[in-house]
């Protein structure tokens, strides 16, 4: 479970949005809805451990019953996955998802569990493929997996579908629900779109309402 407790955040005196608390259960989407400057993926970054410098922040992120606040980012086990697939050009698939893996595994175990997922998701033997050849919505599955890969305990999706075709933003739409589903990870998503409330499965939010209570 994901709990955010009375967050705040500012670059100035003025508030982005007014204290917001959310709880999150595992499998569950929660959709945090706003018009663009309004905080969304501040607010992202702030709970995964990543904020800008001169952010002001206040306010608890608990996960799982763990305080994780003040702790570093590669120590909070929450994932993202941003607007922009950010695929590594210069490293295969297979590459792209092993650098989500805990280095801890060993090589054999690393390339069997990548092959076994490129084959659930209906792309087998594409391990060795160049990520500038595939398709928007194969480079967004990869994207995402490459988050899960490092097994986090929280997911974070900033506008992941941003820069789909309506048929692959469906396609893509579906598949990351039954990802978390059965995953039973926490999830907040992020958007602008009002067609992403139909994917929201936990509370849903619009920082608008909260901005024009200030």
């Amino acid at each position: 479970m994901l709990i955010i407790t009375d967050a705040t955040m500012r670059f100035s005196e003025t508030p982005l949005f007014s204290p917001l608390s959310l709880t999150v259960k595992g499998g569950e989407i929660a959709l945090l809805q706003a018009p663009s400057g309004a905080g969304k993926s501040t607010l992202l970054h702030w709970i995964c451990g990543t904020p800008p410098p001169e952010l002001k922040a206040t306010g608890r992120v608990t996960l799982n019953e763990k305080d994780i606040t003040s702790l570093p980012p590669e120590d909070r086990q929450v994932g993202i996955m941003f607007q922009e697939t950010l695929l590594f050009p210069h490293m295969t698939v297979g590459e792209n998802l092993a650098f989500g893996i805990p280095g801890r595994m060993p090589p054999k175990e690393r390339r069997d569990r990548i092959g076994r997922t490129l084959e659930r998701i209906g792309m087998p033997g594409m391990a060795d493929r160049d990520p500038m050849t595939l398709s928007g919505g194969q480079k967004a599955r990869i994207s995402l997996l490459r988050s899960l890969m490092a097994e986090p305990q929280a997911i974070l999706l900033d506008e992941p579908f941003s820069s789909l075709d309506p048929d692959t933003r469906a396609e893509f739409s579906t598949f990351i629900r039954d990802e978390i589903a059965s995953r039973r990870l926490p999830a907040v998503l992020v958007s602008h779109d009002p067609r992403d409330v139909a994917l929201a499965t936990g509370p849903l939010r619009r920082l608008t309402d909260t901005i024009e209570k200030i």
